[in-house]
């Protein structure tokens, strides 16, 4: 039987997402990652521990928050809140007394109970559009007690479940979140040995490793390649993680080349973190649509671009 009352940390939840599997879905967004990517699209998900953040456009100036902090890591100045992060210890009590939610903890404590009534609320949503639910992070295998736990009750309901990850963590570790997925959407980020482990900390082998592994078990899988300016945006990656797909993936069934985006930017303002790619331009429809062609030249015909870009300018 299992634990309805584990818990696990979640610092999003997504509903009605129509981008982390097939139909209508509720992605649940997962602490902790054991990779590093300077182009990380959420970091408030790679650290385990709850996070304080503070939302400019929704403060007042009260100053009950800085007066209610036990460890003194708040003070308003003319810049807003500023959160000493090497004292403050995300306890929430700045959270509990501020009138208009400008304070924020990111890391919220759910049992699987309480995240699975969540999730089925949208069940004939899901029934309706083919869609479910999906793990996502972070890493969810960070907590694969939790996300074996929710997605035991939730497949038991007959919903769809999508595993979001990013394989790097060893496979005893993924395989009870791999045996119970539906689908498995999985990072290939760079096939540049040397720039991987640069680059995510964690060894290129490990992530090829398990892509194999997911794909014996004839789950269908997902690819997805982030096409981030200056790290793997080379065309000759891309066609080696096309000739790995064919290869050695015989269960995938989608290669999403994704375009580098800046949304994410504010949230590493938010957590006092500096973000390596500001001011780097988006890219543009050309490349990314050479970059799909270079795929599909390989044999993978699912092969698809997706994601902001620039106008054209000559060849991009």
């Amino acid at each position: 039987m299992m634990n309805r009352q584990l818990k696990g940390s979640l610092f999003n939840i997504q509903f009605n997402s129509t981008e982390d599997g097939p139909g209508i879905r509720t992605t649940l967004f997962m602490k902790g990652c054991p990779m590093r990517c300077p182009w990380c699209h959420n970091p408030e998900g790679i650290s385990r521990s709850p996070q304080l953040v503070w939302y400019e456009s929704r403060c007042i100036g009260d100053e009950k928050c800085v007066g209610k902090c036990p460890k003194g890591a708040l003070a308003l100045t003319e810049k807003g809140i500023v959160i000493d992060r090497k004292i403050c210890d995300a306890c929430g009590q700045c959270v509990d007394v501020c009138p208009s939610a400008a304070l924020e903890l990111l890391g919220k404590e759910y049992t699987v109970e309480e995240a699975a009534d969540l999730v089925l609320r949208d069940k004939v949503f899901y029934e309706k559009s083919g869609g479910g639910m999906t793990l996502s992070g972070g890493e969810p295998a960070m907590q694969n007690e939790f996300g074996a736990a929710l997605m035991q009750v939730v497949k038991s309901e007959g919903v769809h479940v999508a595993l979001d990850t990013c394989l790097g963590v060893g496979w005893k570790v993924m395989s009870p979140l791999v045996e119970l997925a539906d689908l498995v959407l999985l990072d290939i980020k760079t096939m540049d040995e040397s720039d991987h482990l640069r680059l995510t900390g964690i060894p290129l082998k490990w992530v090829l490793d398990n892509a194999r592994k997911v794909s014996e078990t004839k789950t269908p899988i997902w690819v997805r390649t982030p096409v981030i300016p200056g790290y793997t945006d080379k065309a000759d990656s891309i066609r080696q993680i096309a000739r790995f797909i064919r290869s050695e993936l015989p269960s995938a069934c989608r290669y999403d080349i994704l375009a580098f985006n800046k949304i994410c930017e504010p949230k590493y303002a938010r957590l006092g973190m500096s973000w390596t790619l500001a001011g780097t331009d988006l890219l543009t429809e050309v490349v990314m649509a050479r970059l799909e062609a270079e795929a599909k030249a390989e044999g993978v015909e699912f092969a698809r671009w997706s994601g902001m870009t620039n106008i054209d300018k000559g060849n991009g």
